[in-house]
């Protein structure tokens, strides 16, 4: 897969392309969506691969990617390995006026379409598809396993659920200080801050 999937002879993009990654369980990504403003938003998105079907994704409560994803029908789609610019994403707003974020290392542009809705706990949730249309690979490097920007994905998920109905606060904030002290004995200094922002962007 390379830069070239999704255009024709003229360069122009088609309407079909291959995910410029391969996908399989769940791949937290970062997605940009255009807003009524005309600045796009970031937010993670989790992206479940299914078998031989679309990859597809949930958003959880009245979120601007749901709004917008009704309103473009459409989205950008980002694979990012920096820390501190998911954990901004997940946890505050954060727009620009163009769609690519400069820390993206590979992205799709998809159509979204909606599967299914309903309700867990209080909480209206979406179920869509994710068609991509174009991709590009910005940057190719060796992957290695970090266990403190684990801990960062999973301390922002564990952040946004606070005060949430059908989650628990104290069992939530303990979770925050194990993943802490695997940031503090294993991370980076990028993760370090990615963590602080953590702190900062939510009631943790």
């Amino acid at each position: 897969m390379n830069g070239d999937h999704g255009h024709d002879d003229n360069g122009e993009p088609t309407d079909s392309a291959d995910w410029p990654v391969s996908l399989s369980g769940v791949t937290e990504s970062v997605v940009t969506t255009l807003g009524p403003n005309d600045l796009w938003n970031a937010a993670p998105l989790g992206l479940f691969a299914n078998g031989d079907g679309p990859i597809t994704a949930r958003t959880w409560g009245k979120t601007r990617t749901r709004g917008n994803f009704h309103r473009q029908g459409e989205a950008y789609v980002q694979f990012v390995d920096d820390p501190v610019v998911f954990a901004d994403a997940a946890l505050s707003i954060v727009e620009g006026e163009e769609p690519i974020l400069e820390a993206a290392n590979a992205w799709a542009r998809v159509t979204v379409e909606s599967l299914e809705s309903g309700t867990d706990d209080g909480t209206d949730w979406e179920r869509w598809a994710l068609h991509p249309v174009d991709a590009e690979i910005r940057r190719e490097r060796v992957p290695t396993i970090d266990r403190g920007f684990g801990a960062v994905i999973e301390a922002t998920v564990a952040a946004s659920r606070l005060g949430v109905s059908g989650y628990d606060d104290d069992d939530l904030r303990d979770r925050l200080e194990y993943y802490a002290s695997v940031v503090d004995r294993a991370g980076s200094t990028r993760e370090r801050e990615a963590l602080e922002r953590v702190r900062d962007h939510s009631s943790w």
